[in-house]
């Protein structure tokens, strides 16, 4: 009897190795009676890369030297200095009732001559303005998308496209149905 014991021991032993891989769950819901779960031995994991895509919006500013005109500043005080001055060099220039005239005359055009030039304002000046605008800044990474599994299971060789890393063993579902 005990010589039938060693190979019924070594049969059992590769049948249960055999079928261990599919375990039953009695937690697991199934989605029918031809649903069951077991473990495959992962074989290789490839990363399957992609390039990701952000924009970053910023802004951009920059400096820049205007010139600009300074505002006029017209005053009373230099029209009748100008007044004056062209009055007394009226004066010095006729002679008898013409001196009048002339008096006149060149208080006239010294004031028109001060109102200009104290319109005319102190010219022009530099200044700086900053201008800014709005740019995206388009950045590229290299990512892993997902992985390349190449499992067997039951001697049977698979290749699955999944997002994680499974590791040594996948855990897989099996359903069996008729063939037509």
């Amino acid at each position: 009897m005990t010589k039938w014991l060693f190979p019924a021991l070594v049969l059992s032993l590769v049948t249960t190795g055999v079928f261990a891989q599919d375990a039953r769950y009695p937690n697991q819901q199934n989605d029918d009676n031809n649903t069951h779960y077991g473990w495959a031995d992962v074989l290789r994991v490839d990363p399957v890369y992609g390039v990701a895509r952000t924009e970053v919006p910023r802004q951009e500013c920059y400096d820049q030297q205007v010139v600009r005109q300074a505002p006029s500043q017209g005053s009373t005080a230099g029209t009748i200095l100008g007044a004056v001055v062209g009055g007394v060099l009226g004066s010095t220039v006729g002679k008898g009732n013409g001196r009048t005239a002339a008096t006149v005359a060149g208080a006239v055009a010294g004031g028109a001559v001060g109102n200009g030039v104290t319109q005319s304002g102190g010219g022009e000046y530099a200044s700086t303005e900053t201008h800014c605008r709005q740019v995206s800044e388009v950045s590229e990474q290299r990512r892993i998308m997902g992985y390349d599994v190449e499992y067997r299971y039951r001697g049977e060789v698979y290749l699955s496209r999944l997002n994680y890393d499974p590791g040594e063993r996948l855990r897989v579902r099996v359903s069996v149905s008729p063939a037509d």
